[in-house]
């Protein structure tokens, strides 16, 4: 009995000094967590339950030249409610009024918004919906409504503020404006002149506290940030709405009409080299258009003929001909080792200067004269090219510019057949706003400018910073050639023989060069054949105030492919509208143009508005820039909103115009 106490004894003794020992450890474990480790834990407490958000800042507005937005940040705000933090007292005298104002400001009932916040009051909610998506004005009234008003803690407002990116000309260069995406690693996709002038435009974050409730959400500790953010700067760039939505809307109907697979128009000021107009449209699948990829600095092609101005200037400069230099086209086809060099008429041209061989486009002529003139030197040819800069990027700030491809001899790809090709454009590969830069420079007595988007960066009236003209070639040849391209560049549309005559209009005057790629070339099968059809040139002839270029690709062969049929009409209706509507005429100068060409102005309505119209004309339907031309040419004035086609007239077709001083369009 006496050997079983005192096993029992011992036993005892063991579980107590077990438990001291666990209680020690346990004493240990809490003095350690609360002193050694008490800053890592609290840090780890306060992570779960408070946390440190970025606030991103307002994202600066994008402005065209005049001022007119291009791409703006709108404030959106949700308004929530925190049901804990109101005290009964306040909460019971306020809510009627407080529903009463929501339903004042929004439009529903007052009992609906009761039972939203009685709901919320009696659930405990921390984070009650109560309206989202407010402009700046609804989110101001909102502030000042009963209960709100007593701020965060005792009027239980949440206010959460998100930022959109809007554009106010819609799809019109959609793809020019383009975006700036950062992605959950940080990586950023950059995109048009929103990406190029991201540094400017995407202001500073700042950072917010916020702590963590019921349902793992996140609500706003206090009324200030802890950091505010600091909003972008304001970037003014070069396009010109009203240019913008001539090209948009010129190269839009000519695409539909040639069921193309997609385009491009540019138009820059000579002088300056300020990108006026840049529009990109390609095809869907259900056949519709829209800004689908810039392919004005993006996409780099063999340029056809209008490659045909770079090689008469370096032949001229190289005394390798003279523009009254005869060259025999024999019958429109010339042998080089296999390969046939063929014009596009029948039985050639027969001997003619190099001049009208521009004028016709002549490949014959071209391929002989770059082919004989420098077949025992090809260095010289390429090293005259590159002289003139066209192998170079033009380095702009816009992400994706196209490479140019020029072969030098000894490269891969270069054989006996390279200068032949490369003299009517094939075997080299440009963007179109590199083959525009050339042509620029041609309409600016020889100095090329490096296309511009940019022209000034502010914060309010203050100027950050601003952007000048470039020079990237002072003179990419002599004055002397300068002068006899110009001349040709004008006979292209003013002579009958030139390719782009159907162009000509005596009321104002046009120069450069058409050209007609094709494509899909090393197949056998001629129907896989496909076109790309461009022209590029300037405008007026003689005092160049603008130049331009139009590239389409892949028109419908049925209904044509030339580049004076298909691209040709577009670069004549920009020109023709851009000159009628800027200062480069007088005002009688202005009325002849828009009377010119009536088939190409909207069913004669141009030269409609001439006449003395008795009666309001109807112009819905018709681009938004024709029809304010056709209706203040009547004298009224014109109020516009939106962009695009004009889809209702505040007065309606048939009444007396006497009676009428101002119309209201809406464009569409």
């Amino acid at each position: 009995m006496a050997v079983t106490d005192k096993s029992i004894l011992k036993r005892l003794y063991i579980v107590a000094g077990c438990m001291v020992l666990f209680a020690g450890a346990v004493l240990f474990k809490l003095v350690s967590i609360q002193i050694v480790d008490g800053e890592k834990y609290q840090a780890l407490a306060d992570t779960r339950t408070e946390r440190m958000f970025t606030i991103e800042p307002n994202r600066g507005n994008l402005y065209s030249d005049d001022g007119s937005l291009l791409a703006t940040s709108v404030s959106k705000y949700t308004i929530r409610f925190d049901a804990v933090t109101v005290s009964n007292e306040d909460f019971k005298e306020n809510v009627k009024p407080l529903a009463d104002a929501l339903a004042k400001q929004f439009g529903k009932t007052s009992s609906h918004y009761q039972q939203i916040l009685r709901k919320a009051r009696e659930n405990k909610n921390r984070y009650a919906l109560i309206v989202r998506n407010l402009d700046y004005s609804d989110y101001m009234a909102v502030k000042k409504m009963p209960l709100f008003n007593k701020g965060a803690y005792k009027g239980g407002l949440i206010i959460e503020q998100k930022t959109k990116r809007e554009h106010p000309l819609g799809k019109i260069a959609e793809r020019s404006v383009g975006y700036e995406r950062v992605d959950e690693n940080g990586y950023y996709t950059r995109v048009g002149m929103e990406g190029a002038f991201g540094e400017y435009l995407r202001g500073i974050s700042g950072k917010r506290l916020k702590q963590k409730i019921a349902k793992g959400q996140w609500k706003p500790i206090g009324n200030d940030n802890i950091v505010e953010p600091k909003d972008g700067y304001d970037v003014y760039s070069t396009i010109d709405i009203n240019i913008q939505d001539i090209a948009h809307h010129a190269l839009l109907g000519q695409l539909e009409k040639y069921q193309a697979d997609h385009g491009t128009v540019i138009v820059m000021e000579v002088k300056t080299g300020e990108v006026k107009a840049i529009s990109n449209l390609g095809q869907t699948s259900e056949g519709k258009y829209y800004e689908r990829l810039n392919y004005a600095i993006g996409e780099s092609h063999e340029p056809g003929s209008t490659f045909k101005l770079v090689n008469l200037v370096a032949a001229l400069e190289d005394k390798i001909i003279d523009t009254s230099t005869v060259i025999d086209t024999e019958k429109g086809r010339w042998k080089i080792y296999r390969h046939w060099v063929k014009d596009t008429k029948r039985g050639g041209h027969g001997k003619i200067t190099m001049s009208k061989a521009f004028e016709v486009s002549s490949n014959v002529a071209f391929a002989k004269m770059i082919n004989d003139g420098y077949k025992s030197d090809p260095e010289k040819y390429v090293n005259r090219l590159m002289a003139m800069g066209v192998h170079k990027e033009l380095g702009l700030p816009v992400v994706g510019e196209g490479k140019p491809v020029l072969r030098y001899p000894g490269d891969k790809g270069w054989s006996g057949l390279s200068l032949a090709q490369m003299a009517y454009g094939y075997e080299v590969s440009m963007t179109p706003l590199q083959t525009l830069a050339f042509y620029n420079a041609i309409a600016n007595d020889g100095e090329m400018v490096k296309p511009r988007l940019l022209k000034e960066v502010k914060e309010w009236d203050k100027t950050i910073e601003k952007f000048d003209k470039k020079v990237l070639n002072p003179a990419i040849c002599s004055k002397e050639t300068v002068k006899k391209v110009q001349q040709i560049l004008k006979n292209v549309v003013e002579k009958e023989h030139g390719t782009g005559h159907g162009m000509y209009s005596k009321n104002f005057s046009m120069a450069g060069k058409t050209g007609t790629t094709q494509t899909n070339y090393v197949s056998k099968d001629r129907s896989k054949y496909e076109y790309i059809s461009s022209f590029a040139g300037y405008f007026p002839a003689d005092e160049p105030k603008y130049s331009c270029i139009v590239v389409i690709h892949k028109p419908d062969k049925s209904v044509g492919y030339y580049g004076a049929d298909v691209s040709g009409p577009v670069f004549k209706s920009v020109a023709q509208k851009v000159y009628a509507t800027s200062p480069l005429t007088s005002e009688v100068d202005v009325k002849d143009v828009l009377v010119a060409d009536n088939e190409d102005s909207h069913n004669g309505y141009y030269k409609k508005a001439q006449q003395k119209y008795a009666e309001m004309p109807n112009v819905k339907g018709m681009c938004g820039m024709d029809a304010v031309a056709i209706l203040e040419n009547l004298g009224i004035e014109v109020e516009v909103k939106g962009n695009g086609k004009v889809k209702r007239q505040s007065i309606s077709k048939g009444t007396d115009l006497k009676s009428v001083k101002k119309i209201v369009l809406e464009l569409i």
